[in-house]
């Protein structure tokens, strides 16, 4: 089994309930965990592995799109890293608000999500 990690990644979004959240954007921060079957291979390409670019770029791209829930954004996020790359058997993702709207708290809360496909 390999895993490809992305970690600690700073995006942008308008993701959130709360009227404020939907028109000042906040910071997330990403953590992401995708692993996969090694095939019989040298590693002397990108077709022998997953890319951690298009990973990234499946991450960010999701992430511009407003979610009410950061559940819904792990879930669309999960959805579309099984889609391009049908090998995956496991993605945990993490997603942390940076600036929560709860009066005088300090600090990040987030969700984490992690999927098992066993087809």
């Amino acid at each position: 089994m390999i895993t490809i990690e992305l970690n600690n990644l700073v995006l942008h979004g308008y993701h959130g309930v709360f009227e404020e959240e939907k028109k000042v954007m906040n910071t997330f921060e990403v953590n992401l965990s995708v692993k996969y079957d090694e095939k019989k291979s040298d590693f002397n390409s990108l077709e022998d592995t997953i890319s951690y670019v298009d990973l990234y770029d499946i991450v960010k791209q999701k992430a511009q799109v407003p979610a009410l829930l950061l559940e819904k954004l792990c879930q669309e996020i999960i959805r579309k890293i099984k889609h391009q790359y049908p090998i995956v058997r496991e993605v945990v993702i993490s997603i942390y608000k940076m600036q929560a709207p709860i009066e005088n708290f300090q600090g990040k809360v987030g969700v984490t999500m992690r999927k098992k496909f066993d087809d």
